[in-house]
């Protein structure tokens, strides 16, 4: 996080990994609204990972970055909203893509941010759409899915609960 963004304040017990030299890691941020729905933004078709599928804001954590530095900047980048609470980790999974760089490691997590929720500032060069997603929706996070690629209905099912 740069020095004069605001202090993101972690809850405590809220487990950070640290990478290793050489690890490849990401991070998720599942955001809720006022009414508990989850934002997720369709991948545009040209990506070169999971294209035309619903994602939660996040990326590649940068060498040297921390992983609440990468958080931070991943979703000011892709929502123009600001990182304000990092609530809970709700998990940490290893993955292969298919785009030859090996295997990540992911560590996603349940924050609030600040901003006016029902204008994300979408990165559209990378994103076709977003929307917030209630349990009536979730069955929609699985489009263009195929079984075994469920990841993110999943993790948005297991916050909504």
């Amino acid at each position: 996080m740069a020095a004069n963004d605001p202090q993101v304040v972690v809850d405590m017990g809220v487990e950070i990994p640290v990478p290793a030299p050489g690890e490849l890691w990401t991070v998720g941020a599942v955001i809720l609204n006022h009414r508990g729905e989850a934002f997720a933004q369709k991948r545009g078709p040209e990506q070169r990972l999971f294209p035309d599928t619903w994602d939660i804001v996040g990326g590649h954590v940068e060498p040297g970055e921390s992983l609440m530095a990468a958080l931070a900047r991943e979703v000011e980048e892709e929502t123009g909203w600001r990182l304000r609470r990092v609530r809970k980790l709700l998990g940490v999974t290893s993955w292969t893509g298919d785009d030859g760089d090996g295997l990540r490691h992911e560590a996603d997590y349940l924050v609030e941010v600040d901003g006016d929720l029902g204008r994300p500032a979408l990165e559209w060069t990378k994103h076709s759409a977003y929307d917030w997603f209630g349990p009536a929706d979730l069955h929609l996070l699985k489009e263009n899915c195929s079984p075994g690629q469920f990841v993110i209905h999943d993790l948005i099912m297991k916050v909504l609960r």
